[in-house]
């Protein structure tokens, strides 16, 4: 099964590249997964229904916080990338 490990090194992968696109990331209580081998198990997967519903809350949590700061503040300035060559 992959919810203890066997999938964490592409989850880790896909979140480095959300929070260098400078994206928010709405987490949960483990890894966003739930699993099924027949169709109608995933609903028998009371762990990862859990943890599906704990991501829902905070997703939609983080989308209303996003759009009442927008409008109170703004969105944040984007700085241009000045990359650094460590090779001197």
């Amino acid at each position: 099964m992959a919810r203890r490990g066997g999938c964490s090194a592409t989850f880790d992968e896909l979140n480095k590249f959300f929070t260098i696109a400078g994206m928010p990331v709405a987490s949960s209580q483990y890894w966003n997964s739930i699993h099924g081998r027949e169709p109608g198990e995933a609903a028998q997967d009371g762990e990862g229904l859990q943890i599906m519903r704990t991501l829902a809350r905070n997703m939609t949590f983080l989308m209303k916080s996003i759009a009442l700061g927008k409008e109170a503040y703004g969105l944040p300035k984007i700085e241009a990338f000045s990359p650094t060559n460590f090779i001197r």
